[in-house]
């Protein structure tokens, strides 16, 4: 680590739905700054102005401010380096470009899209670059005196950098260690297009280095853009500048082979999206908490070595380390995603779940009075849920009498023997002044035991009685919770039920 102020930057582009890959890069991004007390900077790459869609920026920052990431520079928050979003820095590329152009680096190049289409139908691999620049329509083949009047006319022309011949281009990637690219393979990039708007090449470079960004955390699917990147810093003089580079590990299809990709959750039934997107259900319209999501795609290519999985967020900062990131792909893994969301609900107060609780509740129809007897339902069945959907199964039957029963577990065994046990327990309670948990359970097996009854031949019964189902937390718990009066009538409505 150099003396350099750590600037890193997550730079979405807003087309679309912010996919979880893009989110993890937002992460280690994060991590990586305030583990070095340094800045996280938001930067809107909105030059497609084609791809651009309505509402993607707002639900790119909607997604980092759900996950606890919030960027110190953004948009919305913006510092000295503004303004953030690329579209509103479009005079400033243009001059660069040109500087290129004026050293000997980049070109104008007056080729039409039809010509271009011509010449990739009858070349086979073509690309704009050292084997075919010189018989295309470019400032490098045209005579000056007809380069300039084509630009005095205004004619449709794009800037492309000249990408040199017989050379290696190299650097030390934080993860990867030393990568190189042979500049033969790489074709003479579009840095300015026609509409005047840069393209991720140019504007990237130009931005990380008016933005002063230290580091850079981007997927591997860059790493092939590198050496245009690299060339540029060196083009424009600002090689002792660049930001060292990381390029992170994909994030793989749950089978291992290939790229996650959007069409892969909605093919295998899961979430790629933190919140929802366009009617696609988001981690957290699943009912994730963003503690457990966070944590989860912190594992995605990330350890901290000790075996440990379950870190918050201020941990995960304390921990993070570059020399923890792997260079193989991670495996998606939605059970894993799940059992992450199970820990922390387990993890986490009651009372930090009951905002999301009661909605669920109250999505379902559940309205909640009493906030003091949610919290200690919640307590009670937290360690039963994986999702907080779960919660209005687990849960629904602490407000409103069970609207069916499960039968086939009773009735193939019910005997005139626990019609009268049932009947001796409405009596027992009617003579109780509180029910109380344990006392109610001690007086519930004696009885049990009275009437030459197995404790598990009535437990069963009861418990269905009560919530409807063979599930939720200690059945006496549940009773003392419904209190005595609910208990009774749920007792003498289900013994009509059972007895039919």
């Amino acid at each position: 680590m150099s003396d350099k102020r750590v600037r890193v930057r997550f730079a979405p582009s807003p087309t679309g739905g912010l996919h979880l890959g893009g989110v993890r890069t937002a992460l280690f991004n994060y991590l990586f700054a305030k583990k070095h007390n340094g800045d996280f900077v938001l930067r809107i790459e909105d030059t497609d102005q084609n791809r651009y869609v309505e509402g993607a920026e707002q639900y790119i920052i909607d997604c980092l401010n759900w996950c606890g990431i919030t960027p110190d520079e953004s948009p919305v928050t913006p510092g000295q380096y503004a303004p953030y979003r690329q579209s509103e820095r479009k005079t400033l590329y243009r001059e660069y470009a040109e500087r290129l152009v004026m050293q000997g680096h980049a070109y104008y190049a007056f080729d039409t899209a039809e010509e271009l289409d011509k010449n990739r139908k009858e070349i086979p691999n073509f690309q704009y670059g050292q084997v075919y620049r010189d018989g295309l329509r470019n400032s490098l083949s045209l005579p000056q005196h007809l380069v300039d009047q084509l630009l005095a006319d205004h004619t449709p022309h794009v800037i492309r950098i000249k990408i040199p011949a017989d050379q290696t281009v190299s650097f030390t990637d934080m993860i990867r260690g030393r990568v190189s690219f042979e500049t033969n393979t790489i074709d003479d990039k579009v840095l300015l297009k026609a509409d005047g708007m840069p393209t991720y090449h140019l504007a990237v470079v130009v931005d990380d280095y008016l933005m002063k960004i230290s580091h850079a955390f981007r997927g591997e699917e860059w790493l092939p853009s590198a050496p245009i990147h690299l060339l540029l810093w060196d083009y424009l003089g600002w090689k002792a500048d660049m930001p060292q580079w990381a390029h992170l590990p994909l994030i793989l299809k749950p089978d291992g082979h290939g790229k996650l990709s959007k069409r892969d959750g909605a093919r295998l039934g899961f979430p790629v999206f933190a919140l929802d997107w366009e009617g696609t259900e988001g981690f957290s319209g699943m009912g994730f908490l963003p503690e457990a999501f966070v944590n989860f795609l912190a594992t995605l290519g990330w350890n901290d070595g000790s075996g440990h999985e379950i870190f918050t967020l201020d941990e995960l900062v304390t921990k993070f380390s570059i020399d923890r990131i792997s260079k193989a792909g991670a495996r998606f893994d939605f059970e894993k995603a799940k059992w992450f969301n199970a820990e922390w609900i387990k993890k986490v107060k009651a009372e930090r779940l009951k905002v999301e609780v009661k909605k669920v509740l109250t999505d379902k129809g559940i309205i909640v009075e009493d906030d003091t007897y949610l919290l200690t339902i919640i307590e009670l069945i937290k360690d039963r849920c994986t999702l907080l959907p779960d919660f209005y199964q687990q849960s629904a039957y602490f407000f409103q009498t069970p609207a069916g029963y499960d039968l086939n577990a009773v009735k193939p065994k019910w005997t005139n023997e626990k019609t009268d046990f049932f009947k001796a327990i409405i009596e027992q309670l009617k003579s109780t002044e509180k029910l109380i948990a344990a006392d109610f359970e001690a007086s519930f097996k004696a009885l049990a035991e009275e009437k030459g009854l197995k404790t598990g031949d009535v437990m069963l019964p009861f418990r269905i009685m009560l919530v409807g189902g063979k599930f939720g937390p200690h059945v006496f718990d549940i009773a003392a919770l419904l209190g005595k009066d609910e208990t009774i009538d749920r007792v003498e409505k289900a013994l009509i039920e059972f007895t039919a």
